[in-house]
Parts: structure tokens; C-alpha cells; sequence
């Protein structure tokens, strides 16, 4: 396994819709592992193959909920319930937060890291965690979701933090060292 450069907001990749996956082989298999260590290394709970600059529609999440790690290739929203808001930040926008509205529950039909189909029910963080990645598999980040007002703030904010990150990527080894987040 490898852990992986995280591309940050000013990559284009970032923002292109990705490709479904066909059939799942040994190679997105092995994307899947390195976007789990990459993920753990930056200790997020939740990445998105654009974020590793992949465009393959493959996500990857891990909450502490007893849900265990949740590898979800070709991932659909197919129920929502409710809304709730909370704070959201996300590892390609580090130190970047914002208060997101989303459904409180969702159901998810996806293919596991085998291809076999499965159905993935979430609420509270798990909810927000699998909508958060999946968004990023359609080119679209959680300042997408604020006002007007508060998606300026948040851009500032990062034009401000933007010169940490040359050539626009986290190296998560290096970004281990921050504290463990509920950054998606």
C-alpha cells in the first residue's frame, strides 16, 4: 500500500465528474487500500478518488460509529430522510470549515471493493460522510453548499492558507501531525 498525495481546492480534478467503474479489478482494488492509508495518514474519515487525483467514481469512508472502514465503488443516494446541519471541512481544503445542510439519513446502493452490489444505510456522521464523498465524485466540495456570504469567507480563508500547499497537494505523512478531524 501507498499513501498518496491529497490534491487541494485549486486542482482541477477536484471539480470533473468522474467515470463509473465498469468491473472492479485488482488495480481499483489497490487504489481502494492506498486511498485508506492515505486517508488514515491524513486522518480524515472519508476520500474521494478525485481528492487522490483518480477519476474513477470510487470513495472511501471510516467513522468511529462501529460501521467499520466502508469502500463504496459506483455510490447512488437512493433514499433520503430529513435534513440536518453541521460543520464540515474536508482534506482537500485543509483548515476550512463551514456549516453544511444534508439529509439526516441516506440510503446508498453502491459495489463493495469485490463489485459485489451492496446497500449502505447511514445517519449522523456516516450520513454526512457518504454524501460529503460522494458530492466529490459529481466536481462539487462542501463550500458548494454555503451561502453566498459564508462561501467568500471560507475562499478567503483559503486563499490565505493556499501558499502552505505547493504544487496544490497534502502530503499526509506531513499532515499526520495535525490533530485526528472530522474532515471528509
Amino acid at each position: 500500500m501507498s499513501v498518496l498525495d491529497i490534491r487541494v481546492l485549486g486542482d482541477p480534478v477536484l471539480r470533473q465528474e468522474t467515470t463509473p467503474v465498469a468491473t472492479v479489478t485488482d488495480e481499483h482494488r489497490q487504489l481502494i487500500d492506498d486511498m485508506f492509508e492515505t486517508m488514515r495518514a491524513a486522518r480524515g474519515i472519508g476520500l474521494a478518488a478525485p481528492q487522490v487525483g483518480r477519476l474513477e467514481r470510487i470513495t472511501v469512508i471510516e467513522v468511529d460509529d462501529g460501521s467499520g472502514p466502508i469502500a463504496l465503488v459506483n455510490p447512488e443516494i437512493v433514499a433520503r430522510e430529513g435534513t440536518i446541519k453541521g460543520e464540515e471541512g474536508c482534506l482537500s481544503i485543509p483548515d476550512v470549515f463551514g456549516d453544511v445542510e444534508r439529509a439526516a439519513a441516506v440510503e446508498v446502493q453502491a459495489l463493495d471493493r469485490d463489485g459485489r452490489p451492496i446497500m449502505v444505510k447511514g445517519a449522523e456522521l456516516l450520513s454526512r460522510c457518504m454524501q460529503h464523498e460522494i458530492d466529490h465524485l459529481h466536481g462539487k466540495l462542501f463550500i458548494d453548499h454555503l451561502s453566498f456570504l459564508k462561501r467568500r469567507a471560507a475562499l478567503d480563508e483559503w486563499s490565505r492558507l493556499r501558499d502552505k500547499y505547493p504544487g496544490l497537494v497534502v502530503r499526509p505523512a506531513a499532515a499526520a501531525a495535525r490533530h485526528k478531524s472530522t474532515e471528509l
